[in-house]
């Protein structure tokens, strides 16, 4: 049997905590509408965790008050190997024998390492 693809991991389950627009806003010192123009931009990603759920950002995204430190980039490099954000989030939090998961990684400025991972999915 195949693994299952990105867009069907149940986020719920990978990401444990969420935040809102208001709460991610709080945390950055900025507007709702601003995270909103931010998730737009590739700077963040939102997604609703399951059915039924607000869309929201994962609070591991956000590190004091800015997006943890080379997530623009990696979303970037995601998007433009065909991911939405559904899957984006997905693929950072899923371990990817880095060791551990992309999100962790990168809250250890191990950033370079997933963004070659990242790119490697092109070839």
């Amino acid at each position: 049997m195949s693994e299952p693809r990105l867009a069907d991991h149940d986020l719920s389950v990978l990401v444990a905590d969420w935040l809102d627009w208001d709460q991610a806003a709080d945390v950055l010192g900025v507007t709702p509408a601003a995270v909103r123009t931010m998730v737009r931009e590739h700077v963040l990603a939102a997604a609703k965790p399951g059915p039924n759920q607000p869309q929201g950002v994962p609070a591991l995204f956000l590190d004091e008050s800015e997006p943890v430190k080379g997530l623009p980039g990696l979303l970037t490099v995601l998007h433009d190997n065909g991911f939405d954000d559904r899957e984006c989030i997905a693929w950072i939090f899923l371990d990817a024998d880095l060791p551990g998961r992309p999100i962790d990684a990168l809250r250890e400025n191990r950033g370079s390492e997933v963004k070659r991972r990242a790119q490697a999915l092109a070839l």
